[in-house]
Formats: structure tokens, sequence, C-alpha cells
């Protein structure tokens, strides 16, 4: 094993630089002297990183949509109406799947093909193969800061062009999205991939130019427990932190149980400053991010809205920085951006009419989070001691192991072993622990959950229970 969780070397760094720009022909325009003076030309308001850095400090929620198009100029028509008619406090630069997936030629043949038949033929911006002096008109034609949403686990050449370019915010991790995304790349290799990115951004950050880092927190987003998803979450800041990075987002997906997505929310901030310090890590900016519902999405608007605004309410109970949005059009295809502005606005509404109020923390939310805790607690305690202290080498080791797992995850370096069910409350629980290293008290307190929603359906909680539970939300009533 080559992976440890130590700062790149700036001969190794500029050594593998040359390599990933030789990736695709714009690489060759990446200049970092000049990327950094542009960045310096720009106003607060438009860094990702200081205007989420403000609202934690004022106890704000921000909402951040989602969204990419295969031509600039149509790009920045999108970004100009989720700004101006959803008043988005952030916008998005989402790429497409070829450029997620380094097939660069295939994106050229989606851009061409866009331009003839006058529509986006990709899901999202190819930012390499328009390379930094297009992509730059899209920061400089917006009023709010980007966050680049590339989904993949081969970020390096993606990350260059766009930071280049005067992005200042972009998503993903080394854990994540390999786990994710993609059956055959490597944990190892993964967290190679974005150690190269956060070390780009600490390079960044050497020269005065603060880049907001985020972790994707949904995972494969099918009913994520937890305890697993606040695990992943703090390894990745652990990570980021070892590449030199003090400013880091860190996510966990909305299940739709109002009190645990709140309580799940309280309890990540907690553990992570916790192992933060712990790892000698204490000067590092943690802002809070909830995703919306990630899976299937109900086939009309009515209902759709009703999970959009769900959303809303859960991140500002939670009290969280960010709320990434979705639209009422997830279960038939990409949206319009006026039906992505109009997610917008429906979450900023029941932000607003949360009135700054926070969940109560009763008794019942007090137990929930101390399971949550525990079962944080526990995969990351193994984690390090697999690791004989080294992050990196413990989730590699820990993924082997298995006591770090993904339910429901495409790579094969996942077991797969653990099976989410919901309770009687509709709260995650496990039918399938896997071999994660629960205490006996934690498994106890799931299998009781069990109970109760067998007692109250009266009929076994099983494996097609969880397959129900996956498609409850999309079903119609």
């Amino acid at each position: 094993m080559t992976v440890k969780n130590q700062r790149w070397s700036d001969e190794e760094f500029q050594k593998e630089r040359k390599k990933v720009l030789a990736l695709w022909p714009t690489g060759k325009d990446v200049d970092l002297d000049e990327a950094i003076e542009f960045h310096k030309t720009l106003p607060l308001t438009k860094n990702y990183a200081n205007v989420v850095a403000q609202a934690k400090s004022e106890g704000k929620t921000l909402v951040q949509p989602r969204g990419g198009v295969a031509l600039v100029d149509e790009h920045i028509k999108l970004l100009r109406c989720l700004q101006d008619q959803g008043d988005a406090d952030l916008l998005p630069c989402t790429t497409d799947t070829y450029t997620r997936n380094l097939k660069f030629h295939e994106a050229q043949n989606g851009i061409d093909a866009s331009l003839k038949t006058g529509r986006s033929m990709l899901n999202g911006l190819p930012v390499v193969n328009h390379g930094v002096k297009n992509i730059r008109k899209v920061i400089q034609s917006a009023d709010r800061p980007v966050i680049v949403l590339s989904g993949t686990p081969f970020p390096r050449l993606t990350a260059e062009v766009t930071l280049a370019a005067g992005f200042t915010a972009f998503l993903g991790a080394g854990i994540s999205y390999p786990v994710s995304y993609i059956k055959d790349l490597s944990i190892e290799e993964g967290i190679k991939n974005y150690q190269y990115l956060d070390r780009l951004v600490s390079f960044y950050g050497e020269h005065g130019i603060s880049i907001h880092r985020e972790q994707p927190g949904f995972l494969t987003g099918t009913l994520i427990p937890p305890g697993i998803g606040i695990a992943i979450a703090v390894m990745e800041t652990v990570l980021a932190a070892g590449q030199g990075l003090r400013h880091y987002s860190v996510g966990l997906t909305q299940n739709l149980d109002l009190l645990q997505d709140v309580a799940a929310l309280k309890v990540l901030e907690e553990v992570c400053h916790h192992y933060l310090g712990r790892l000698g890590y204490e000067d590092m900016f943690v802002s809070i991010g909830s995703h919306q519902w990630m899976q299937a999405f109900p086939p009309d608007e009515a209902r759709s809205f009703s999970v959009i605004t769900m959303g809303g309410i859960i991140a500002a109970l939670a009290g969280a920085t960010q709320v990434i949005t979705k639209t009422t059009h997830e279960a038939v295809g990409i949206p319009t951006k006026e039906a992505n502005a109009e997610g917008v606005r429906a979450t900023k509404m029941a932000i607003k009419m949360v009135r700054e109020r926070k969940m109560p923390q009763d008794p019942e939310t007090e137990t929930e989070m101390n399971v949550i805790r525990m079962e944080a607690c526990s995969i990351l305690d193994k984690t390090l001691e697999l690791g004989d202290g080294d992050m990196a080498v413990g989730a590699v080791r820990g993924f082997e192991a298995g006591i770090i797992d993904v339910p429901w995850a495409p790579n094969r370096h996942a077991k797969g072993k653990v099976i989410p069910v919901r309770d009687a409350q509709g709260a995650i629980r496990y039918l399938e622990f896997g071999d994660l290293p629960f205490s006996k008290e934690v498994k106890a307190y799931h299998k009781e959950k069990l109970k109760e929603r067998e007692r109250k359906e009266n009929c076994r909680v099983d494996y097609e229970t969880a397959v129900f539970d996956i498609t409850e939300i999309c079903q119609a009533c």
C-alpha cells in the first residue's frame, strides 16, 4: 500500500501535475500564477468559502441547487435563472457524465451535437473541453459563488481547469465517490485522486485564495444509516486536512425522518471536530450541508414539492449552513431551469417559515444522537486502529475488513453486507449489520426498533421490506 495521510511534497505534486495537464489539450492553458491573480480580482461575494463562513457565523442556511448543460452560454442562462428567479444563494456547475469519466472525445461529440440540435445533449457542462477561457465566462456572468459538482472519482483535470477559471468551490471526496459511482476503482486510488485535488486547493490557499471543499455525504443515496455517513465524512475531512486544507464542508443525505435527520446533522459536526482535534487539526473550519432526498421522487409535482419542502425544514431545524436542493422533475429527467428555480424557492420558503427555530433536544432526540454517535465512533476508532493511526491506511483496510461498508454500493471493494430498513416511525435501522464493529448495545437498540415495526404492521421485517422502503417515497399514494 502506497497511500498515506501525508501531505504531498511540492516535487511529487508538480511531477503529477504534468501528467494530469497532458490528459487533454486544454490542460496547457492552466496557468496557476495567472489563475491566482484572477481570483484576487473577484469580489468576496463571489467567493464560496467566504460566503459560507459568513453564513455560518450568522446562523443562516444557504440554498444551493444542482444543474448543468452542454454549452457555456446556455449554462450562464441556467445560472441567471437560478439566481434571479430562484434567488439561490449559491450556484452550481454540474459536469457531464463523459467528463466525470475522462471521456473527453465523447464529451466533444456531445458539444457538437448540442450546437447542431439547438439543445443540450449532455447532462452537464463539459468544462475540460471548453477550457479555462470559455468557462471563466460563467464566473464573470454570475453574481453568486459557483461550485463544481462533478460526481467523479477522477477529479484532477476538472479541478485544474475549473479552479484556474475562477471557480471557488469543488464537491467530491476520495472514498464517497469511488464507492458510489464506479465498479472497479480501488479505495486507495480514489483517495490518491482526491489527495491531488486537495493538494491543489492547498496550493491556492498558500497564495491567499480560499477555496471551499465539500464532501458528498449522500454516498449511494439509498437510506444511508447516519452512523455510516458520519464516519465516512469524518474520514474524508481528516484526509483533506492531511493535504493542508483548513476549510471543509461535510454533509449527509436526508432520509426524510425529521427527528433522525436533525439528530444526525447535529452529531456530524460534533464528531468531526472531535477527531480533527484528536489528530491535531484543531484549526479546521467545518460547515454542515444537508442533501435533499437523493432517491427516486414521486412522479407528480404536488408530492414532489412536499419532499422538497420537508428537506428545507430538516436543514433549517438542524442549523445546517447549506442545503442542496432537488426539483419536481426528478422522476422524469433533467429539470428545466424554471423547475430548478421553483425547487430553490420552495426550499427557501420552508426555511423562512421555520423562523430560525431549532429542533428541541428532548430525551428521544438525545437517545438517537447517542446511538448515532456510538456507531460513527466505533467505525472511526476501528479504522484508526487498523491504520496504525493513519486514516488513509485505515480506510483501505477498513473496507477490506468490512468494518466500513456502504449499502447498495456498486464498487466491488465494498462488501455490501449492510442492509438498511426503516423502523415503525420511519428512522433508518439495520436489517443486516454486516461486519460493522458495533457494540451489543447498539445492535440491540436497532433490533428492538425493528420488532416495534413488526408488531405495528403484524408482519416480518425482511429483505422485501428493505426493497419496499427504498421505493416507498416514489410510489403513488
